[in-house]
């Protein structure tokens, strides 16, 4: 269960952070409004707040969800942007969250 629960907390800080890198993006590349701006700011404060809701080190947090932020950022690119991922790409993403699997549940002594 709290297996689930991690990668439930993963996959929602994930979606803050690319949504908070997202925006922006819309502001600097496709001409959108300034304004996005702010909604992003608020998105980003959001992510730094959830990564801080893991009860272990914040450096072994941050290197684990690197490889749920990799598979997000695929589904973000397949069913925001209409971009479908390669085998490669889903293949990276398979290696990165065993890797996030290996650094996040591992024994570890109390």
């Amino acid at each position: 269960m709290a297996e689930l629960k991690t990668l439930g907390l993963f996959m929602v800080t994930a979606v803050a952070e690319i949504v908070g890198c997202y925006l922006p993006y819309l502001w600097l590349r496709e001409g959108k409004s300034a304004w996005l701006l702010v909604p992003a700011a608020i998105s980003l404060a959001l992510f730094a707040w959830l990564l801080s809701l893991h009860p272990t080190a914040a450096g072994r947090v941050y290197a684990a969800y690197g490889g749920v932020y990799i598979g997000a950022a695929l589904l973000w690119l397949w069913l925001v942007e209409g971009v479908r991922p390669t085998v490669w790409d889903l293949t990276g993403a398979a290696v990165a969250l065993v890797g996030m699997a290996i650094i996040m549940f591992a024994p570890r002594p109390a």
